[in-house]
């Protein structure tokens, strides 16, 4: 487990702390977060950890279980969207290839997007996983997302490398 998240749980309550780690989400505030950041143990270099940082302050409602894909499929599952017979994609699903199609630049923001969305849903988020999936951003990333999310229940076939 990431110490820093430990440390950012401990740190829930401050309202201060928790509204200046929100900088880090906004280009032309994000030095507002730096402070914050040091003091919770992340190099301000680590991107990933500081968006989650983020993102935690946004909506703090987590879970252990479960990746991006699992928390999407909740989304879905909440905002009681049907797949029409049409085949059409549900709008929970445009948002989520969005973020599977997005590179490391784009992945940020599409992914606050789906926080904000969970937040306002109740849907918990997993940071730890979180953080660790955008650290290594890749195609494994993003497979095992999509499988968490079209393939709820089925764990993905581990491939020999």
């Amino acid at each position: 487990m990431s110490t820093f998240l430990e440390r950012l749980r401990r740190c829930r309550d401050d309202r201060g702390m928790m509204a200046n780690l929100r900088c880090i989400l906004v280009e032309n505030k994000k030095h507002r977060a730096w402070p914050v950041l040091s003091r919770l143990g992340v190099e301000i270099g680590n991107e990933a950890a500081a968006y989650v940082a983020g993102l935690y302050a946004t909506h703090p409602d987590e879970t252990a279980q479960g990746n991006l894909g699992a928390t999407c499929k909740s989304i879905e599952r909440e905002r009681n969207e049907k797949r029409s017979d049409d085949n059409k994609l549900t709008p929970t699903e445009r948002r989520f290839q969005q973020i599977l199609a997005a590179d490391r630049h784009e992945v940020f923001e599409r992914i606050m997007r789906m926080v904000k969305m969970a937040k306002s849903h109740g849907v918990p988020v997993n940071y730890a996983q979180l953080e660790t999936d955008l650290r290594y951003w890749s195609d494994r990333t993003k497979t095992e997302w999509a499988a968490s999310f079209w393939t709820p229940g089925v764990a993905p076939v581990e491939e020999d490398v």
